[in-house]
């Protein structure tokens, strides 16, 4: 009787020893993938060296408008705007070296062929073509002591130009600016330098003054 029971334990013990070193081995490579699992890190970018903040003041004595803009851009006379050959002298860039930018200015004079409606629309037309990549465009009405009213067009995601906007003054004078960088649109990567230029884009409108040229 004793014989049997023995070799019943020993049978059972040869049964269960392969299961529990199955286990064993099955629990130590579940820890050891857990210890390896890969977790995927935020995109990273390469930092951004923002520009000292000053101003310049835009006055060419031809223009008839002056305005101040950042020292960190360079005012250059476009010859081609937005592969359109410009019909007027007072078509230019303000161009953003260091931040790889580029802030489109083009001035139209309001007469019976040109009217405020037509270059309005015009510059609502041309903004909301970004809507396929935009995640939103936002509309902010403009006005300010110097006869300068207009929209400022602020164009979230990964749109071409995160800002557009037109001023007037409802019965001569009329300058569109759109703002473009010269890299792939992505709106986390240019942030913080949109965020950065959007202050002086502001101040550019703001010290806007309808000026008649010198003869």
């Amino acid at each position: 009787m004793k014989m049997v029971d023995l070799r019943n334990k020993l049978s059972l013990q040869h049964f269960i020893s392969p299961i529990v070193t199955g286990f064993i081995l099955t629990f130590l490579l579940v820890v050891q993938s857990c210890e390896n699992s890969y977790t995927p890190k935020p995109r990273g970018y390469f930092k951004i060296v923002l520009p000292e903040r000053n101003y310049k003041h835009f006055d060419n004595g031809i223009c008839p408008f002056t305005f101040d803009y950042p020292s960190y851009g360079v005012i250059n006379r476009d010859t081609v705007f937005l592969d359109t050959i410009p019909d007027n002298p007072c078509w230019f860039n303000i161009t953003f070296p260091s931040l790889n930018g580029n802030l489109y200015l083009s001035y139209k004079e309001l007469s019976g062929a040109t009217t405020l409606q037509q270059l309005s629309e015009d510059a609502h037309k041309l903004t909301f073509k970004h809507t396929i990549k935009a995640d939103f465009i936002e509309e902010n009405i403009l006005g300010t002591p110097n006869n300068v009213y207009g929209i400022y067009y602020e164009v979230g995601g990964n749109a071409a130009s995160a800002v557009q906007f037109f001023v007037t003054d409802s019965t001569k004078h009329f300058l569109r600016g759109s703002l473009y960088f010269y890299n792939t649109p992505n709106a986390d990567s240019i942030a913080p330098v949109v965020n950065f230029i959007k202050p002086d884009i502001i101040k550019l409108i703001s010290t806007l003054k309808w000026e008649e040229p010198v003869p």
